[in-house]
This record gives C-alpha cells, structure tokens and sequence, in this order.
C-alpha cells in the first residue's frame, strides 16, 4: 500500500460503522490514503437490514437525531444531508402506551408536549415538564462542546472546559443523582417516570442506576428527529458512496485477524486479514467494540480495560405483521407494568424479563402513524419490535423455546396496552444475544459498550487514543458513546487525533483535496 519510502499517508481502517466512515471521510478530505476492511458484505455495523417476508428491514438503530453531526461532516465536501437523502423531520417524536390504552405523544414542539401532557397528568405535570425540559436543554448546551463533540475529558478537565468558575454548571449536569431520582423533582406521575427514564436505555444503561446527565436525550430528540428514505441503511450505504467516490477504498468480507507492529512492539505498521494479506499502514483506526480489541493486537497488549458491567443487548424481531387496536406510530412505545422488575431481571437474575416493555418501529408508516404505502392483501405491514435483554451472548445459547418464550412475552404487553399484533412467527428475523455476540465479537451481545452507571462512567469509555502508537479507537464503546451520531462523532475525533498526532512528530502530510471541490463534482470525475 505504501508508495516511495514508507506508508505514512496510508491509513487502514477496521468496521464500516458509522465511526469508521466519518473517519474515512475526514482522512481522505485531508489527503490520506484510506482503506477500510470489514468482515460484513456491505457497510453500517450495528445500522443493519435483514430480509423477511420478502422484504428488508432495518434491524439496527431507527432513529437518527443530531443531523448537525452528519452536516458538519459533509460541508466538507461542499454537500448536506438533505442533499444526499430524502429526509422527513418528525413532529410525533414517539407514541407511548400504558396498561389498558392510555395514550400519551410527545412532539417536537415542546409546546405542543406540555400541552398532552397536561391533557394526560394534569397542570402540575405539565409544569414539571417545561422545568425538566429547560434543564435537559441546558444540560445539553454545557456538553454538547465541552463533552459530546471534544476528545473525552478526565473530571478536571471537563470543569475546565466549562469554566472553574461555574460551579452551578457544573453542579447543573447532576451526575451523582440518578436519573430516575431525578425525575421525581419533575413529575409525580410514575407513567412520566417511566418515560423519560427511558432514555437511560438509548445509552443501554438502567434509569435507575444512570446518572440524570441523560436528561440531555430529551433535548437532543427535541431538536430533531429524522426519518430517512431507504431506512438508516441508506445512509451507510450514501456516506459510503461518498468516500469511495473521494478515493476510499472498501474491501468487505474480508475480516482482520489481527493488527500488526513493528519489531520494537511500540508502532502500528498494518493489518493482516482472513485472506492472508498484510496491509501496510502508519495507522489504524479500529472502529469495532474495544473489548475485542485484545484478540487483535499481535503480540497481545494490553487493551482497554474491560468494563466492569456490559450495557443492554436485546432481542429484535422483524417481519411483516398485522396490527389491530390502538393506533401505531412510526415509534411506539408498550410500557410494562413494573419497570424496577423489568430491569432487575436483566442485571441481577441475568435472564430476559417475564413483562418486557415493548418497541415498535412501524417501518412502513409515517411520524403520525400513517400508512405511506398499503400493504399487499394478506402480507401485513413491516414491524420491527425490540426488547431489552441481559448481555449474555457468549455465555449462553438462547433455544427456539427461549425465543418463543421471549416472543410470547412482548405480544402479552401489546394486548394489555391495546394491541393485536398478528404474524406468522416462522417467517420473523430474529435476533437475540447470543447471535448479536457474534455480529459483534467480545461483546455478549451488549449493543452499547459499557453500561454509564455511575457519575465516573462516561470518563471509563475508553478515549480514541490507543494502547499503542499509531492506533486509534472509534466507535459506540469510546467515547463519546453509542448511538449513530455519537459513534460518528467518535470517528471524527480519532481521525482529527490521528491528524495531530501526525503534526505533532513531524511527519510530513499530503495536501488536502481543495475544500470548495463538491463531492457531486467528485463523484462526476470518477464517472466520466
């Protein structure tokens, strides 16, 4: 891969999630020769489709907020988002259900939320809702920069970067206080609860051991929530268009055994795959869960240090359904009656709860819950439903009984909030921990990294600095954390680590593509 006297401008990438193609992007921008290796036929990681009934799905993450992110990304390419994708911006942000029927939607208006509220739990509550909303905004402002979008700060500096002289800031993040502790300041309601403490498991952490820092989900959703044509599939497979288009090359089902140095064991200088070839490079950029990273580094090293406790996995069954009851929205939410008991079963009894709540990701329908396209006579819609479940992947080996069992559960808590969801469960793609495990090796299936239990956590997540010169980290395991735009956040900050470092001992680096070059106009010369 190296050309003249070494492979210093030659960076090899390992994953195609979304850390990985940020990375790539923001490599290849600035003049680097960029290969990216994954073992899956095509990109996106955990942003996966499976097929059933004949149709696809998207079986990974469905939602995508901060599209700042992604804007940033591209603007270097003289592009948007929206110009490369049919995006639709939702005003129902999600429709939850309780035992019986009831009903509450939260919009993107926070006006529009205050008000449901109110109609759903009365003046008080709404009330508490405008407070929490302003601290979750503000909590939200304070991180967004200093944290979220930064190389990840240790306690000290964090309260640098917001200013020693800030203590109500800083006291302002609660990060002693549990969120679901916290949310009792706001709302009396245990159904509210029980909502907004549901944003601990976007971070697959529990509402009642996460701190209220994550009361900042709820601004973020606020802000934007997106749909996007094609499914999020689509935009791993657009940013991925984009970087082969500046000079990135893909190389899938191909995967890396290990991650190569030098004779003094202190530099990276490549990578060997499965088909026996050794990829020369001055760095790499491993953009996989890091409690796997162990197994790749030769001779072994010492990698991150494994968290003390593994984030949520969950089982996701998609396939084309029949809904009949209460109205479905494209997100929708079934709560359990208990959600202490729910989260007990996952961290302490390590098995999946007997009354899960439920989500449902109607892919056919709009924010509103509308059809966009009817389904054929007799096939049913497409549903994606998901519940929560221990990380226990590599551990043990989930039964056709135990899916069934798991399976039986989420349909008893549709039908006791007031929905018939009716399909044939021989033609369902599921997935459960265990096989999440081998999607994605050394995790147990966790889908989020660590769990952020605990005010230190975020400051754990391993940072893009790897154990060994030349190596850096990306994805959802580092910081700043899981999620689309938050693992392509990770990409950036380790290709701008990367950058720097480069800088920093001297090496030489190519000059940059000319910024005001669009990337149409880069994909029209590599077409003509």
């Amino acid at each position: 891969m190296g050309v003249g006297t070494g492979t210093d401008d030659a960076v090899v990438i390992v994953g195609a999630g979304m850390g990985g193609l940020a990375a790539a992007l923001l490599l290849v921008h600035a003049g680097y020769r960029v290969t990216v290796v994954d073992m899956a036929a095509g990109p996106g990681g955990k942003v996966r489709q499976v097929a059933a009934g004949g149709r696809l799905f998207d079986a990974g993450p469905t939602v995508l907020t901060m599209k700042w992110v992604f804007d940033e990304l591209l603007a270097r390419f003289g592009t948007t988002l929206e110009t490369e994708l049919r995006l639709t911006r939702c005003e129902v942000l999600a429709r939850h259900y309780w035992q019986g029927g009831q009903q509450l939607d939260l919009f993107t208006d926070p006006a529009r939320t205050r008000d449901a509220i109110g109609d759903f739990a009365g003046v008080q509550a709404a009330a508490g809702f405008s407070r929490f909303a302003a601290d979750a905004a503000r909590i939200y402002r304070l991180l967004e920069r200093s944290f979220i979008d930064a190389p990840r700060p240790n306690p000290l500096s964090l309260s640098a970067r917001i200013g020693l002289h800030r203590p109500a800031a800083l006291m302002a993040l609660r990060p002693y206080t549990t969120l679901w502790s916290a949310l009792s300041g706001y709302f009396t309601d245990p159904r509210l609860r029980q909502l907004f403490g549901r944003y601990a498991t976007y971070c697959g952490s529990s509402p009642f051991l996460a701190p209220a820092t994550l009361m900042l989900v709820a601004h973020v959703e606020q802000a934007g929530v997106w749909i996007v044509d094609g499914g999020m599939a689509a935009l791993a497979r657009r940013l991925t268009a984009l970087a082969q288009a500046a000079g990135v090359e893909f190389r899938f089902g191909e995967r890396v055994v290990c991650i190569d140095r030098d004779r003094s064991d202190r530099s990276v200088i490549g990578v060997t795959t499965d088909q026996q070839q050794h990829l020369g490079a001055g760095a790499v950029i491993y953009n996989g869960d890091a409690a796997a990273l162990g197994a790749m580094l030769t001779p072994a090293a010492s990698p991150p240090r494994r968290p003390v406790e593994r984030s949520l996995s969950a089982l996701v069954a998609c396939g084309l359904a029949k809904p009949d009851g209460v109205a479905l929205a494209h997100h929708t939410v079934f709560f359990s009656d208990d959600y202490a008991a729910e989260f007990d079963a996952i961290r302490r009894h390590r098995r999946p709860p007997a009354d899960p709540t439920v989500y449902l990701c109607a892919q056919d329908r709009s924010d509103r819950g509308d059809l966009a396209d009817l389904p054929a006579p007799g096939t049913g819609e497409r549903v994606y439903s998901l519940m929560n479940m221990p990380a226990d992947g590599d551990g043990h080996a989930y039964s056709q009984s135990e899916i069934d069992q798991c399976l039986s559960s989420m349909q008893r808590r549709l039908a006791a909030n007031g929905l018939t969801l009716t399909y044939d469960r021989r033609l369902l793609s599921v997935t459960a921990p265990d096989w999440f495990h081998r999607l994605y090796p050394g995790t147990g299936g966790a889908l989020y990294g660590m769990a952020s239990h605990g005010a230190m956590a975020s400051f754990r997540r391993p940072s893009a600095a790897g154990p060994i010169r030349g190596l850096y980290l990306a994805g959802g395991s580092v910081h700043p954390g899981p999620g689309v735009p938050m693992a392509a956040l990770s990409g950036k900050i380790a290709a701008e680590r990367l950058m720097a470092d480069r800088a920093l001992i001297g090496r030489s680096r190519p000059a940059a593509i000319t910024g005001g070059m669009s990337m149409r106009s880069a994909i029209a010369d590599t077409t003509r």
